[in-house]
């Protein structure tokens, strides 16, 4: 009974199986490939960012008669994108600055994920007062303007860009997990849960076997959302002067512009690449997840 049950979950279009085809990458969606094409770009970037960029972002740069590089424009030799007030490549500052990026926006979403996707299990499997507890919890998340937390954080202990990992793990997972849970609540009345439990199974195996793999998908379009939200809270918080001043990073070298009035001085080449960055790779998050919007909710295309 367990087995023919399972059998006809998949015909329908439930049970791990047909759950993890959804994984499948929206190549048939223009802008799903556009985001693609654009994280692989800064992937490879920030993984060849020594051999890409000519200097050290923290190097103060000479010229030849010692004097100082200071303020150089866009294609001064040996210079892309010239050089700041205090003699340093702009343009090694952006390749390393993919590396900030990309760690805190990976390593955020994988926290936003995963926690949010252990709360919406727990949550909405066992119901009752653990559910209670979980989504009042997830309400108290809600209330908590996460902006302003972050800045509380990051005063509060020393400047680095883990303080927006910290503040995202502790805040985002409630989108996630009431999304989880009510997915979970839909799946929890189906047959082949109940064969399970009938076959003998314990809570923790129906849970990993039949219910993880199901919102699977789901938990990795708010992971694809948390990367953009994790960039831009980084960009925001060092924009605002509560970065780490000794780790390279697109907020950085906004804030760093603006310290040296790069705008009064026309100096476009110093903050419109890492702002245009910025832009790139938030939207690239977006264009991925509407990619998968149309293969977990065909019906909203229609």
């Amino acid at each position: 009974m367990h087995d023919a049950t399972l059998k006809t979950a998949r015909k329908v279009g439930w049970g791990p199986l047909s759950s993890l085809r959804r994984l499948r990458f929206p190549t048939r969606d223009p802008l799903a490939v556009a985001g693609l094409v654009i994280y692989a770009v800064f992937i490879l970037a920030a993984i060849f960012a020594e051999q890409i960029a000519p200097y050290s972002p923290t190097e103060i740069l000479f010229d030849a008669n010692y004097n100082l590089a200071a303020d150089l424009p866009a294609g001064a030799p040996g210079h892309p994108l010239g050089t700041t007030t205090l003699g340093r490549d702009i343009f090694s500052q952006l390749v390393y600055g993919t590396q900030s990026a990309l760690l805190i926006g990976l390593t955020a979403a994988v926290a936003v994920a995963l926690i949010g996707s252990l709360i919406g299990l727990v949550s909405g499997y066992f119901g009752g007062w653990i559910d209670l507890v979980l989504m009042r919890l997830a309400d108290v998340a809600f209330g908590i303007p996460f902006l302003p937390f972050v800045i509380v954080i990051a005063a509060f202990l020393e400047p680095s860009i883990w303080n927006v990992i910290y503040a995202m793990a502790l805040l985002l997972w409630r989108d996630t997990a009431r999304v989880i849970r009510s997915q979970v609540l839909t799946l929890r009345s189906r047959g082949y849960v109940d064969a399970a439990r009938l076959s003998g199974l314990s809570d923790a195996r129906i849970i990993l076997r039949h219910f993880a793999p199901n919102i699977l998908p789901m938990a990795f379009l708010y992971g694809s959302l948390a990367i953009g939200w994790a960039i831009l809270t980084e960009a925001s918080i060092s924009f605002l002067g509560f970065g780490n001043p000794d780790q390279i990073s697109w907020g950085y070298m906004l804030q760093d512009a603006f310290a040296s009035q790069a705008l009064g001085k026309q100096a476009y080449n110093w903050f419109v690449p890492p702002g245009v960055c910025i832009v790139l790779i938030v939207s690239a998050g977006f264009f991925v997840t509407r990619g998968y919007e149309d293969i977990l909710f065909p019906k909203l295309g229609r």
